[in-house]
This record gives structure tokens, C-alpha cells and sequence, in this order.
């Protein structure tokens, strides 16, 4: 496949930072974004494959340009990785209400701009168009988490949004869109990079997550540098799929999580939830 160009958010640690060394290491051209990118280093870049630029998610402007120096550099852009973001830890009543609206505005509307963005881009200035959005989401955006109650409300919303707007975009397009579920990784999102809640309610002396936490940084199952080599090969993909966990952990906890669906909307309620339909109502086949 021939080199493709990438803009990937958040590439100061992490997940961004690896996937930002993977593409300069398999030939594709990079735009490395991260809100101060004059820290940003990496090995082997050039002009003519590299380009680190500021971009903070939750400021359309910062957006626009970061975009717009893309295109004035490369002509196109290929694959975007919507991987800016950061983990609040703590029980729902431990975390203010600016904390909570602080994520959902990184997390969920940072992304929605971004995206936004990006799909003007892949359809009107890529010629031919079409590309690829990776939404950088989490297993916490599949299944509820103790102590991050807002986090997995943000990463839900995002599956959501994405699984929506993949049905509205005209195949000619040719742009697909992908969740990728990371389970555990060693990165600095359970370590410097984590946010804990600020009003510790007393009801809650049962749970203390920056303990928990704090002993769970650098044990997690996944390796970031392989984290984003999945990430890679996904975007080499020509049909890439609307989601996919990476991580033994996120795996296995996805297939609990199909057997409890299973069970739930099994049979056993079947009675009550097909009970309220109006007299007489023809169901679809």
C-alpha cells in the first residue's frame, strides 16, 4: 500500500506518541499533534514526512489551522486519530461538576470537532476522496468501570456518535470510521496523565481510587508500542471494522460482556419487552 498521511492527536505520550513512531518507521508521512509540539521528538523525520503542529481539541480555531497546515504540507490526509484525551477517576459523587464537564468537553466535543473536520477534508480536498477516522475510544466505552462513571460516559457517547454517523455517510465517500477499544496499557493515562476526583464524599470511605489506581499503573496487560502497531494495521485496512478491542483483557471482557447480553435480551423478558406495541401494529421481518 502506498504511504499514507496521518493526523494523529495527543502524540506527547502514549498511544499517539507510539503510533506517531510506527507510521515514520513503515514509510507513511505524519502530522504529530499535541497542544505544546515543540516538545514533540522523534527519530528519522524529515520535511517531507513529518509535521508537528499545536492543536488543542476543545478550540475550533487551533483545529482549523492544525488542518489547514496539513493540507498546505501534504495536499491530503489519509488516516486521523482521534486519540487526545485523559482519564477522571473517582466515585460520581466525588467528582464536581466542572471536572465531569472538563471531560465530556475533551473526550466527547473535542472529538465531535475533530471529526467534523476531518470529514469536510476526506470528501472536498482529497482527490480522490475518502480516508479513514480512528476514534481512540476505550473498553470503558463498552462497559461500565467503578470509579470512572463520567470516563466511560464520554467513551460511551463517542461509540454511539460514531456508530450513527457511519450510517450517513454516502459509501462514494469512501470513508470509514473505527472505534478502537484499548484495555490496559502502559501508558501515563493511569499514572500522571489521571485526573481524581476533587470532593471526596465521606459515604464513599469503601473506595479510594487513586490507591487503586496507583497500585494498577505499570501492571496493566497491554504494550503501548504493540497497542499502536494494531492501531496501524487497522488503518491499512482497504473495509476496516466499525469497532474492535485491543488488549487480551478488553478481549475477554468483551466476551463476558456478549454472554450477558445474550442472557439479558435472551428470552427471559421477552414476554414484557415485546408486550407494549399498539393493537394491531405489523412488526418488520
Amino acid at each position: 500500500m502506498a504511504p499514507q498521511v496521518f493526523l494523529i492527536t495527543g502524540t506527547s505520550t502514549g498511544f499517539g506518541n507510539e503510533l506517531v513512531k510506527k507510521c515514520l518507521e513503515e514509510g507513511d508521512k505524519v502530522v504529530a499533534t499535541a497542544r505544546s509540539s515543540s516538545k514533540l521528538k522523534f527519530d528519522g523525520t524529515t520535511k517531507d514526512n513529518y509535521l508537528a503542529l499545536d492543536l488543542d481539541v476543545t478550540e475550533q480555531k487551533s483545529i482549523d489551522a492544525a488542518f489547514d497546515a496539513a493540507i498546505k504540507q501534504f495536499g491530503r490526509i489519509d488516516v486521523v486519530v482521534n486519540n487526545a484525551g485523559y482519564g477522571l477517576s473517582g466515585e460520581f459523587e466525588s467528582v464536581s461538576d466542572n471536572q465531569a464537564r472538563t471531560q465530556m468537553e475533551v473526550n466527547f466535543f473535542g472529538l465531535l470537532s475533530v471529526t467534523r473536520k476531518a470529514l469536510s477534508v476526506m470528501r472536498e480536498v482529497n482527490k480522490p476522496c475518502g480516508g479513514k477516522i480512528q476514534q481512540i475510544t476505550s473498553i470503558g466505552g463498552q462497559r461500565g468501570v467503578p470509579t470512572f462513571s463520567i470516563y466511560c460516559a464520554s467513551k460511551w457517547a463517542v461509540e454511539g456518535f460514531t456508530e450513527a454517523l457511519s450510517q450517513e455517510l454516502k459509501p462514494e465517500w469512501n470513508i470509514h470510521l473505527t472505534c478502537i477499544e484499548p484495555g490496559g496499557f502502559r501508558t501515563d493515562w493511569a499514572g500522571r496523565s489521571m485526573v481524581f476526583g476533587e470532593e471526596k464524599n465521606a459515604a464513599y470511605e469503601h473506595i479510594n481510587a487513586e490507591k487503586t489506581m496507583g497500585e494498577r499503573h505499570g501492571t496493566q496487560a497491554g504494550d503501548p508500542a504493540k497497542g499502536a502497531r494494531a492501531m496501524w494495521e487497522f488503518a491499512k485496512m482497504d473495509t476496516p471494522p466499525l469497532r474492535m478491542v485491543i488488549g487480551s483483557d478488553a478481549y475477554t471482557a468483551m466476551q463476558n460482556k456478549i454472554k450477558t447480553y445474550t442472557e439479558l435480551y435472551g428470552s427471559k423478558y421477552e414476554k414484557i419487552a415485546n408486550s407494549t406495541d399498539v393493537d394491531g401494529y405489523k412488526r418488520p421481518s
